[in-house]
């Protein structure tokens, strides 16, 4: 996968240094390529390789699941701790006692937009989320074709993953503290209080809570958790992170101009996301705000859970290149999988110190490229 013959790589365009002045200073000169001989130093490497994943001798060689898991197991419990409490405060009726005004004295609606008719939602809940997941999951499955990473699929799909649930115990926790009234409220509460009968209380007593609502609890409980949508959240979680993903395999916004395909294929999942999103205020079970809230949340999840798993988000040089972890020998790893930074034994190492080795396949990463490139 590694040429032979040392050169050295092409400056980037406004890089004094030849790497661009985004990229860490700090650089050994040295290269790094997969040694095959079982760990021994190699006088033209500059340094002792160890060559081999895992000790089996094979730099293709993927980490066992007892390696993966003794390196991961952590996230998981986190991941599943955090996805039971959602679940347990997602099931909780709202904490807050919101006050709502009814009607005026000559029994006009205070609020008209909280008094939609209850409908059908057009995309439901589960299905927001299983497209913000599965839809994702399958392009990272679909791009293994050329990448032929195990560590880059463990990286997206760990990181959509962290994506999703963060974004879901974000949201649920401002439904049930904080919420709000759905346009369809009015028909779910049934208050029981005549138009034009001022028997709340605040100013001019037109204000009322849950009490005289007569309505179904648990669809009132719901209609009081209006902010912000989880729908909205679900789906720019996951179809952001997506496009992030695109971004950089495709090397979207490149030094070079990019096929217009790709542009296309970039902003799809965003499409998609907003299509979802918009849909809630067709139906009416959010209003614009919450729908809104939903995608910034989504959005910000992903771009830190695209960031924790990833060199970069937008930086074209090394966006793809999955961050390693501490406990695997993602240096030898990476080295086998070409993953067009020159990483070869020892390399993981210097990557989680921000340093990254200056090899002759610094040329493909330079122009944006895989040394599978699309």
């Amino acid at each position: 996968m590694f040429g032979h013959h040392h050169h050295t790589a092409a400056a980037a365009p406004g890089s004094g240094q030849g790497y661009g002045d985004n990229l860490s200073p700090s650089y050994t000169g040295t290269t790094f390529r997969p040694s095959h001989d079982g760990g021994r130093a190699n006088p033209e490497h500059g340094g002792t390789t160890t060559g081999t994943a895992f000790g089996t001798g094979n730099p293709w060689a993927r980490p066992t699941f007892r390696q993966w898991l003794r390196a991961y197991w952590v996230d998981l419990l986190t991941m599943a701790v955090m996805g039971a409490i959602g679940l347990g405060v997602y099931e909780a009726h709202p904490a807050p006692s919101r006050s709502f005004p009814l009607t005026f004295q000559d029994g006009e609606v205070v609020y008209p937009e909280f008094a939609y008719p209850l409908r059908r939602e057009i995309v439901p809940i589960w299905l927001a989320a299983f497209l913000g997941s599965v839809v994702p999951i399958v392009f990272f499955l679909l791009f293994q074709i050329r990448v032929r990473s195990f560590a880059d699929v463990n990286a997206a799909i760990l990181g959509l993953l962290n994506s999703l649930i963060t974004a879901a115990v974000f949201q649920v926790f401002l439904k049930w503290l904080i919420g709000g009234l759905r346009p369809h409220f009015l028909a779910v509460c049934q208050p029981s209080v005549a138009p034009g009968t001022l028997t709340g209380n605040g100013y001019l007593n037109i204000m009322y809570d849950r009490s005289v609502c007569t309505g179904d609890q648990d669809e009132i409980d719901d209609s009081l958790e209006s902010f912000p949508s989880g729908h909205s959240t679900a789906a720019f979680a996951g179809f952001v992170f997506l496009s992030l993903y695109f971004n950089a395999k495709l090397k979207c916004f490149a030094n070079y101009r990019p096929g217009y395909w790709k542009q296309i294929l970039f902003f799809a999942p965003l499409l998609g996301a907003t299509l979802i999103a918009g849909s809630l205020t067709i139906d009416q079970f959010h209003n614009w705000y919450d729908v809104l809230a939903g995608a910034v949340i989504g959005t910000a999840t992903a771009f830190a859970a695209f960031r924790m798993s990833y060199c970069a988000v937008w930086d074209w040089r090394c966006n793809h290149v999955p961050l390693p972890r501490e406990g695997l020998d993602w240096g030898s790893l990476y080295a086998g999988e070409g993953m067009g930074m020159g990483m070869g034994a020892g390399a993981g190492a210097g990557m989680r110190e921000g340093v990254m080795q200056k090899d002759e396949s610094h040329d493909i990463l330079l122009r944006g490229r895989h040394n599978r490139n699309f």
